[in-house]
């Protein structure tokens, strides 16, 4: 498990420090999307990492890892704005923002280590395809709890949801990592 935290790491900071080059370009903008803008904005990078891998051909020249970042940076996004509520204006200092990104990572993380834990790191015997289907099922449990209001009667809320798409996201990068 020691070598999973270290490669976490790795691919974690890969992500956050596109996030922080990214507000410098943008500043916290994101901070007006409403959460089904956000689930929206993840499943068009997760829709677009499954036709990666089943189209021959791309006429875009990225590839899957960077959509993959976009998800696990999108994800923070969305679990900020649980916790902060929408904002009108971008309200959050850069400062500010790097704390709860970095709040939010380690919650993940931790979930990570537990459930990896518990599971074995059966993640390592799944294909990348297959951890792209498990974000876009994700996803479609997130959009039914936000048509519920919010609302479920056994289920995990959204916050789970975006963490667990947040660790699969990152497995995928490390099996991307791996193979190349």
């Amino acid at each position: 498990m020691h070598s999973t935290q270290k490669h976490y790491e790795k691919i974690t900071a890969n992500c956050r420090s596109l996030f922080i080059d990214k507000m410098k370009d943008y500043g916290v903008a994101w901070r007006i999307l409403r959460l089904p803008s956000l689930t929206d904005q993840i499943f068009i990078k997760a829709q677009r990492i499954r036709s990666l891998q089943e189209l021959k051909e791309h006429k875009i020249d990225e590839g899957q890892q960077g959509e993959f970042i976009g998800i696990v940076n999108y994800c923070i996004m969305a679990l900020v704005q649980l916790e902060k509520g929408v904002s009108d204006q971008p309200d959050l200092t850069p400062e500010d923002t790097i704390e709860l990104y970095d709040k939010h990572l380690l919650e993940t993380k931790n979930l990570m280590l537990a459930k990896n834990h518990d599971y074995g790191e059966a993640w390592r015997d799944m294909r990348v395809s297959s951890l792209t289907d498990l974000i876009l099922q994700k996803l479609l449990r997130v959009k039914q709890i936000e048509d519920n209001q919010g609302k479920t009667i056994v289920s995990e809320g959204i916050a789970a949801n975006y963490q667990d798409m947040i660790n699969y996201a990152v497995f995928a990068l490390i099996h991307l990592d791996n193979a190349s």
